[in-house]
């Protein structure tokens, strides 16, 4: 796939957050005493929730990133047949505001900090699920901006969003490189005029034929810093 991208054009490095900075298949250990397949019903349950953000945008029904999860979990434990009050639902869901950070987050972020790229966050998770993972993932003391959808009820990859963060950063979309786990994510940046960085985090994963490829794709987030020459 071509690689397009400008170094000399990015002024700020956007990320995503679950799934990019924190590996959310690490969910599956407050499902293991629940299923007998736990990282299955765990991208299930992640899997879920992406589908109701996507669906929410176009029928205006807003919720917050938490509520969608704990929707997700409800619904992919009612297929193995785990029917769970809501208190509990909540309870296990509370798992997001502590996933394992991917390797490499940290000492990424930090780089891009020292180097003067001012490393934010644009995601749809609420303010507290955002400052959690800050914490979780290392890089609460190198991060610019956590930049939530809940600001403007408005969730990935509505392009109102990405707008918003670049204005919240201080960078014109121009200027921007968004990084992300998602090809979803990747275009939604690149529509909103950013350049869209896809961190390729499985072998195997094939690009979809739909929409346009990224700008760049990166194995990791020292190759990353190396082509920003952070």
């Amino acid at each position: 796939m071509a690689d397009s991208f400008d170094a000399d054009r990015v002024e700020t490095v956007m990320f995503d957050s679950f799934g990019t900075l924190v590996d959310t298949t690490s969910a599956s250990r407050v499902l293991e005493d629940l299923v007998e397949e736990p990282e299955t019903v765990a991208r299930r349950w992640r899997s879920n929730a992406l589908t109701y953000s996507l669906v929410a945008n176009d029928l205006d029904r807003y919720e917050t990133y938490f509520e969608l999860h704990r929707l997700g979990l409800r619904d992919a434990l009612l297929a193995e047949g785990v029917d769970l009050d809501d208190d509990r639902l909540h309870e296990l869901t509370m798992v997001y505001h502590d996933l394992d950070p991917v390797e490499g987050v940290a000492e990424g972020i930090r780089r891009l900090a020292e180097a003067g790229y001012r490393p934010s966050v644009c995601s749809n998770g609420n303010p507290e699920m955002l400052e959690a993972l800050a914490e979780s993932a290392g890089i609460a003391d190198s991060v610019a901006e956590l930049v939530s959808a809940h600001e403007i009820r408005r969730l990935k990859p509505a392009r109102e969003l990405y707008e918003h963060a670049a204005a919240r950063v201080g960078s014109p979309p121009g200027r921007v490189a968004h990084v992300t786990a998602h090809w979803v994510d990747v275009q939604g940046g690149m529509n909103a005029g950013m350049q869209g960085v896809h961190l390729r985090r499985e072998e195997g994963g094939e690009w979809p034929s739909f929409g346009p490829g990224p700008t760049l794709t990166v194995d990791s987030f020292e190759e990353l810093c190396d082509r920003l020459g952070a």
